[in-house]
């Protein structure tokens, strides 16, 4: 496990949704956005960027889609800021050239091999209990019917039948694998976010689901990274022990279960969950509330995998937050999640972070803080930045409940949501966490029933969190040699 290049905040943003293109978001970055943020995970810029998956179905993964700029562009946002780009690591687009090519030809097809059929995992058959065992995060499933060469096959497709799996034992997988990230660190990119890397090890006799196979991708791809200077980020949704297992194999991984457990702790006036977990989880984290999909509750659950391992909340719990979230939202989430859209995500709810507390800006604005404050690598969603609603309009002209949670800002918009309080007072935040030395020390976390605090120290230096989640009141402080100072309270929104 390497060292993080730095633990500044970092934005999580779509060009096109918040800038309208690449040089628009390094505006923004560099302006009025300055000083918040350290790094920027840019969203698939790849071409296309706006196919069937928001971008994560590229036809070209080594292209940036021209309508967004170039890789002249990619590298100018990475001479002022840490740039994380996505290796989508499980599949490519139906629509690619090298699929393509294999639904003309079949196997005669040179680029045949790189793709998963189901007797690429089963070369001998299949039994149903089997195939009811395929770990998969929606409905059904991981196969389509597909026409290849004048033959019908099952083609593997654990997400959408616009995404075609990849056999990461080919070795023409490898070699289109290590030109995206060839094109990635040549721009500056450096860090790498693996994703859906969990899928990948497709191993008969198991759930096909972060088995050895994955493992040894995730390895492999790791160490090609290091060697062109960047770090891997592995993106997987699962059980909290699973994630515990990951943090010590690779440079990155996503804290998951901290979105669920602090809306548990604000809306149920209950942080007993959170400080379980503040007790075990990993340091080398990315912290997030929000991302550009929706908000996870498996990670917090009991384990799907192996029967009677608890999770970090009880299934009521659970269901009381889904509950409460849906409640918040005066019914937008419900709209969103579920059968209610595509995109089934079985594991997910798909709902703003600002919606899921019923846009209550104190209770909002201490959620963040709480993440902000936390070890680790705070990642801030460009919507959740601006406290945005869900976007009803969206999702019923697209349909895809995800949607809901990624909007299209215009530059008016974006001027306008800027200038709220509960947005300043996240960028007031944000920039105490990229610029205090204090956050370079020790971190320290006491609990007195619904009260708690956070700090930081080193030396002279400190930056505290006190709060209380039953009436939402806190106070940040920070300090130095001249003295104490109140950065925030809830009074500032």
């Amino acid at each position: 496990m390497t060292t993080t290049e730095g633990t500044g905040p970092q934005l999580i943003a779509y060009a096109d949704r918040l800038g309208g293109g690449l040089r628009g978001l390094h505006e923004l970055l560099t302006g009025p956005l300055a000083g918040a943020f350290g790094g920027v995970h840019v969203l698939p810029f790849f071409t296309p960027y706006d196919g069937a998956d928001a971008g994560f179905d590229p036809r070209d993964h080594t292209a940036v889609d021209p309508r967004l700029g170039g890789w002249d562009d990619v590298r100018a946002i990475s001479s002022t800021h840490t740039v994380m780009a996505d290796v989508i690591v499980n599949h490519m687009s139906a629509q690619s050239a090298q699929f393509l090519d294999v639904v003309a030809q079949g196997d005669r097809s040179p680029w045949a091999g790189m793709f998963l059929t189901l007797s690429s995992v089963y070369p001998d058959g299949v039994t149903e209990a089997e195939l009811a065992a395929i770990y998969r995060p929606r409905p059904g499933l991981p196969l389509t019917p597909m026409v290849l060469g004048g033959r019908r096959r099952l083609v593997w497709t654990t997400f959408t039948a616009e995404q075609v799996d990849l056999d990461v034992r080919n070795p023409l997988a490898w070699e289109y694998l290590t030109s995206v990230i060839d094109a990635l660190t040549g721009a500056g990119v450096r860090m790498l976010r693996l994703d859906a890397v969990g899928y990948t090890g497709k191993e008969a006799g198991t759930d096909c689901f972060m088995t050895p196979s994955a493992h040894a991708l995730t390895d492999r791809i790791t160490a090609y990274a290091h060697e062109r200077g960047a770090q891997v980020l592995v993106e997987v949704h699962g059980h909290y022990r699973q994630q515990l297992q990951i943090a010590q194999q690779v440079d990155l991984v996503y804290d998951f279960a901290l979105p669920p457990l602090v809306l548990h702790a604000l809306t149920a006036a209950d942080l007993a969950p959170l400080d379980r977990w503040l007790a075990v989880r990993p340091a080398n984290c990315i912290t997030v509330l929000d991302t550009h999909d929706g908000i996870g509750v498996v990670d917090v659950g009991a384990s799907d995998l192996v029967p009677g391992v608890p999770g970090l909340m009880e299934p009521e719990q659970i269901s009381t937050l889904v509950d409460a979230i849906h409640a918040n939202s005066r019914g937008g989430s419900l709209q969103a999640t579920g059968a209610a859209a595509s995109n089934l995500d079985l594991y997910q709810v798909n709902c703003t972070f600002y919606d899921a507390l019923g846009g209550d800006d104190r209770r909002y604005l201490l959620a963040r803080l709480i993440q902000v404050l936390l070890p680790g690598i705070p990642q801030v969603y460009y919507v959740g930045l601006l406290a945005g609603s869900n976007d009803l309009d969206l999702l019923r002209r697209t349909g895809v409940g995800r949607d809901v949670n990624r909007h299209h800002y215009s530059a008016d918009e974006v001027e306008r949501e800027l200038a709220r309080p509960v947005v300043q007072a996240q960028l007031a935040a944000l920039r105490l966490r990229n610029s205090h030395p204090a956050f370079a020390g020790e971190f320290a976390w006491t609990l007195d029933g619904t009260a708690a605090e956070m700090s930081w120290q080193q030396g002279v230096d400190r930056v505290a969190l006190s709060f209380d989640v039953q009436d939402a009141s806190f106070t940040l402080t920070a300090s130095d040699e001249a003295g104490t100072r109140v950065v925030l309270t809830e009074r500032s929104v």
